[in-house]
């Protein structure tokens, strides 16, 4: 096993890193706007962006789509916070096409979801990762969100790929299982990057040991969720509870229909997108859904 203190690339690799929604307009990536909505992460304290993660709706983008979000992140941010690519789908060749030009690009890390509908053996999991780890270095992290694959990875998993693979340093962990996090942490690895990618375990999750946070709700309100990060790092642990008390019912309202629904709406609301577009079979959210989100922001005063 090489210990994370031998990957300096991984370092930066903590904090707050929200995955971005993608604007569209009239049908087509808004790619200005997206510029805008970087600018926005790093004027608010992000500690990373997260590029086509699950938030970004990849299933509904083309390849060359995905690759030009990551190229301009990569070049707007300029080195001033960690750029995550999200490179994962349901195809090796596909997942190819999209890490090789990530690496390419010069993204940070990878974040490499476990593939989906397919519900392949742990065996098979194991070679598909390392098979997409090979001729870089660039350090890669599962991706663990089985509620939207069919497929989560086992301990025994976890252990030989941080064995076998020199350049993975841990996982964005969407499951409501806080044991598997200690468990992957005493057993296998101390120093295992884990990010909660469940917007109810951001302070209990971190609290058990995970470096930072990759969630969707980041998209509205940046520096708190950083705050919230950093107060962790500072063992001021009642600031960042409050903290987590303060965004409980917006991080609820991110589920009250299929992510990214509610998160684009209420990015619409706060005048940080001109129109919460999506591709369908994705689409807006309801008039019923409208009053109970901006009731939540209200009572947020974010409105």
């Amino acid at each position: 096993m090489t210990p994370s203190q031998d990957r300096p690339q991984a370092d930066r690799l903590k904090g707050s890193i929200p995955p971005l929604i993608t604007p569209f307009r009239n049908g087509q990536v808004d790619y200005d706007a997206y510029v805008g909505l970087v600018e926005f992460q790093i004027r608010n304290g992000s500690h990373g962006i997260l590029v086509n993660g699950t938030t970004a709706e990849p299933s509904t983008l083309t390849i060359d789509e995905r690759n030009r979000l990551v190229s301009l992140a990569v070049d707007t941010v300029n080195g001033r916070c960690p750029v995550v690519a999200a490179t994962g789908s349901q195809s090796l060749a596909e997942s190819q096409q999209l890490t090789h030009h990530a690496v390419d690009a010069g993204a940070d890390a990878l974040l490499i979801v476990t593939p989906y509908y397919i519900r392949p053996p742990q065996r098979g999991l194991i070679d598909y990762y390392l098979k997409l780890a090979e001729g870089h270095d660039v350090p890669w992290m599962i991706y663990h969100i089985p509620g939207r694959t069919a497929v989560g990875v086992t301990l025994d998993t976890v252990r030989t790929l941080r064995n076998r693979s020199p350049n993975f340093v841990g996982l964005k962990h969407a499951v409501n299982d806080l044991g598997f996090v200690s468990e992957c942490l005493g057993h296998i690895d101390p120093d295992l990057k884990f990010f909660v990618g469940l917007e109810e375990l951001s302070f209990p999750m971190m609290a058990v040991g995970a470096c930072g946070l990759m969630n969707a709700v980041g998209n509205l309100n940046p520096r708190i969720l950083a705050d919230m990060v950093e107060a962790v790092w500072n063992n001021d642990l009642k600031k960042g509870r409050a903290l987590h008390a303060s965004l409980l019912e917006v991080n609820q309202a991110v589920f009250y229909d299929t992510n990214p629904i509610p998160i684009k709406y209420m990015m619409k609301r706060l005048g940080l997108i001109a129109d919460n577009e999506h591709r369908l079979p994705m689409c807006p959210a309801p008039p019923d859904l409208e009053r109970r989100l901006d009731a939540v922001l209200d009572r947020a005063g974010l409105i």
